[in-house]
């Protein structure tokens, strides 16, 4: 198992590397990622247009060897358009018979692009998608390719034409990135490599089979039960009606983290134990995931949204008040 994950950790190293050579900056995102698609879980990007979005699931397809897709979605946009539909064919004696034929969620990375431009009847329709990796359509199941991953685009809700993920599709996601604005030496770096004619020459590092593999290897990490019982803490310090919940969380959350939300946790902490060279997955290991696991789980109620409440400090503010288990408990 150790020579395995060595190789893993070499794989994912190059994984970066080659995926840089197009992507200018966005490490900790570009690891987020990666942790996130390792674990077996769908991504949700949000950011302003123009950072990249779009390109950054086009070379991770390349150096994944992955099939893509892509969903453009706007509010005409309907559910056949992304499922498939069923159509009226012939067979070789002229008899008529219905025939699926596939939609662009046929393939193994799927790119939602500006996921909330789509109509609440679209976006419910990547429910069983996500979930159950299948389309039902004219009572038969269809089964999707394997491996299977949706990473969707967002603009900020405050882009006029958009409309709010609801709690149910935001839960499916395993994380939710944060696309931080570039910097001045990353935008010098950004138009030297993009406003030549010659484009970057990426590898595939890993094939589909190859990552299968390492998403079953990364499940036998272990991790003891005072850190699993720590990020069940951090799930129930972020519901307003748990007892010894925080001011904070009591006067400005609706409703908190499902348990989704500790399996999140659990999956990205096993994989940066892993990296860091470790045996046993560390309480580090889940704080460094919560906010990638967290920010799109925890719901502000009304006064939390007029005051603007920021979910990513509210989430550190959880880490500093959720007691880590002592040295005593860990022995």
């Amino acid at each position: 198992m150790e020579k395995e994950l060595e190789k893993f950790r070499e794989d994912f190293s190059d994984l970066k590397t080659e995926i840089q050579k197009a992507i200018v900056g966005y490490d900790d995102l570009l690891t987020d990622t990666l942790v996130a698609i390792f674990s077996q879980g769908h991504v949700l990007l949000e950011g302003v247009p123009g950072l990249g979005k779009t390109f950054l699931v086009k070379v991770l397809s390349d150096v994944m060897g992955l099939e893509p897709g892509r969903v453009q979605c706007t509010p005409d946009l309907m559910p056949a358009d992304i499922l498939g539909t069923q159509i009226v064919n012939e067979d070789e004696n002229g008899r008529r018979r219905m025939d699926f034929e596939k939609g662009p969620v046929f393939a193994n990375l799927v790119l939602i692009d500006e996921i909330n431009r789509a109509t609440p009847k679209t976006q419910a329709a990547l429910l069983e998608v996500m979930q159950e990796h299948a389309v039902t359509m004219g009572g038969e199941r269809h089964e999707l390719p394997t491996p299977f991953f949706v990473m969707a685009t967002q603009n900020p809700m405050e882009m006029e034409g958009t409309y709010p993920l609801p709690e149910a599709q935001l839960d499916r996601f395993i994380f939710k990135l944060r696309l931080p604005f570039p910097n001045e030496k990353d935008l010098v770096e950004i138009s030297r490599r993009t406003t030549g004619f010659e484009k970057a020459q990426l590898s595939e590092i890993v094939s589909g089979e190859r990552l299968i593999e390492y998403q079953k290897l990364l499940t036998k990490v272990p991790m003891a039960d005072h850190v699993t019982a720590y990020a069940a803490r951090l799930i129930l310090a972020t519901h307003p009606d748990v007892a010894g919940a925080s001011d904070q969380v009591k006067r400005y959350v609706s409703y908190g983290a499902s348990p989704r939300g500790l399996q999140a946790l659990v999956k990205g902490a096993r994989i940066h134990c892993v990296l860091d060279r470790r045996t046993a997955v560390s309480v580090d290991d889940v704080r460094r995931v919560a906010a990638a696991a967290l920010r799109h789980r925890i719901i502000l109620n009304f006064e939390g949204e007029a005051e603007g409440i920021d979910i990513d400090q509210l989430v550190s503010d959880l880490l500093d008040s959720v007691a880590k288990p002592s040295e005593a408990s860990a022995a």
